[in-house]
């Protein structure tokens, strides 16, 4: 699937044995499928959704035994800033991906990273275009993280900019498609564009 003109995502089919921690720290074993993010002119990425032994799921954008050469602020997103998948809270019969940004530090070679943003923020990250391609897809919405009192709606027509929350992807549990494609966006398309790789997210 394109998801720019620049940008080009696929599952490569390959499933891969992985023995690691996961995000709860545990230590398993799990099963990877392979997906692979392209830029014409650039070295290919894979990214891994594994499904751990313990029930566990989650993405990264895989390290493989030699990173091809690229800058280090893209090297070292390797292995990092993981997504977890969850069954999403009071029964609802769909999963969730936290919809945390990756945020690169100007002087720094590590991308740092937000939890609470404004909409507004989380659309300037993220690319407001993409984040509403992600909620076009069937039984996809993109919701407060949590059930609050005081919680602005998250409304992608008209991004607020007044309150910062937790954002967070919902998503049939029979789709495979949406949690890579909200990984690349929110974790990885910023790296890309802080090195150069991608132009600048359009502004609001």
């Amino acid at each position: 699937m394109r998801l720019t003109d620049e940008l080009t995502l696929w599952r490569s089919g390959t499933r891969v044995a992985r023995h690691g921690a996961t995000c709860a720290g545990s230590t398993e074993n799990g099963t990877a499928v392979a997906w692979r993010l392209a830029l014409p002119g650039r070295p290919e990425l894979t990214l891994h959704d594994t499904c751990w032994d313990n029930g566990e799921r989650d993405l990264v954008l895989h390290q493989p035994s030699v990173v091809p050469e690229m800058p280090a602020l893209l090297a070292n997103l390797h292995g990092r800033r993981r997504a977890g998948i969850e069954a999403a809270p009071a029964g609802r019969g769909r999963l969730r991906l936290m919809a945390w940004t990756v945020i690169p530090q100007t002087g720094s070679d590590r991308a740092g990273f937000k939890k609470s943003l404004t909409t507004a923020q989380l659309a300037e990250q993220c690319g407001l275009s993409l984040l509403r391609t992600l909620t076009g897809r069937p039984g996809v919405t993109l919701e407060p993280a949590f059930d609050q009192e005081g919680l602005p709606l998250v409304d992608l027509e008209h991004p607020q900019n007044v309150k910062s929350l937790q954002h967070a992807l919902y998503f049939p549990v029979d789709d495979d498609e949406t949690p890579v494609m909200a990984y690349v966006i929110t974790r990885v398309m910023p790296t890309l564009r802080a090195v150069g790789w991608l132009p600048p997210s359009p502004s609001l």
